[in-house]
């Protein structure tokens, strides 16, 4: 087998096509991240890009963008990623964790671990979710509409909130300000909220492209604002805007502890893909903060 590392998204993308292609939407959050890495490339810091290959077809791809958690796809070759992981081994490579839908990240965490015998821990469990039709909600107060400049500090403000909510004290650091403004100024992306009674209840974003779909998120509600149906007609609305602009898809994720999350998004007509893990390396940290996966370019 061979590693190859790539130099930007879109060489990353035609070379991982055959792996990628396999399975659109369990790829959405690696399709995501290279579609920012295209349209905002000073997002991150620096990415790593890699595809592994054999017999001359590439069977495996996987990328990285510090300080975020390594990100595995399917592989074609079951042995590609302990392959993968002994040549990051080999050339001394740190990582804080590796993140993946079941059962590819597991094949790397457990090549990982007899090399180096990091101890892996679940930082979260989610459910990878998709949408071709939509049902939008009736009777709910209120009503969408995109967000503006207007909406910034409470975007901001509902971001940091969602933040410390669903990912804890170790979320990555994510700057706020910039995704927001980013998605308000955004062609291919955006926020919306639903307004009841002439005030903001809930927000909804849209971004992060796959060949034939979008990805959807991050969700809000305050939680004096939950349990009257706002979170499951806005992203209703956003996801139904989303298919009717042309694409085939909608993609979301959803923390699997969240029963009620889970709920509202298959009554609106989400199908759930395959589950997705975060795991921490935690004798690796040494103390450190530990990252989690790549929300995918919010």
């Amino acid at each position: 087998m061979q590693l190859e590392e790539h130099g930007d998204a879109p060489a990353f993308l035609v070379a991982a096509a055959p792996v990628l292609e396999a399975d659109e939407p369990r790829h959405n959050l690696m399709y995501g991240i290279c579609s920012t890495l295209v349209d905002a490339p000073d997002v991150y810091r620096e990415a790593h890009l890699w595809t592994i290959a054999a017999d001359g077809g590439v069977v495996g791809a996987a990328l990285r963008t510090p300080p975020f958690n390594l990100l595995v796809a399917r592989p074609l070759d079951d042995t590609a990623l302990a392959f993968f992981a002994s040549e990051l081994h080999e050339q001394g490579v740190e990582l804080p964790g590796v993140s993946g839908a079941v059962p590819e990240v597991d094949m790397f965490a457990d090549a990982w671990a007899q090399l180096g015998g990091a101890r892996r821990r679940v930082r979260m469990r989610q459910g990878v979710y998709a949408a071709r039709t939509v049902e939008v909600p009736t009777g709910v107060p209120g009503a969408p509409r995109p967000a503006t400049t207007d909406d910034r500090r409470l975007l901001v403000d509902w971001l940091h909130a969602f933040q410390q909510e669903a990912l804890g004290e170790h979320a990555p650091h994510i700057e706020l300000e910039q995704m927001v403004d980013r998605r308000l100024a955004a062609r291919t992306g955006g926020l919306a909220v639903w307004e009841d009674d002439a005030e903001p209840v809930s927000m909804c974003g849209f971004g992060g492209r796959t060949p034939h779909g979008i990805r959807i998120g991050p969700v809000y509600t305050p939680r004096e604002l939950r349990r009257r149906g706002y979170a499951g007609a806005l992203t209703a609305h956003v996801t139904k805007q989303q298919l009717e602009s042309g694409h085939d898809y909608c993609f979301l994720y959803t923390d699997l502890a969240n029963s009620t999350s889970n709920r509202i998004y298959v009554n609106v007509g989400y199908e759930r893909v395959c589950d997705s893990l975060d795991y921490v390396f935690e004798n690796q940290l040494l103390g450190s903060d530990p990252k989690g996966s790549d929300p995918g370019g919010v």
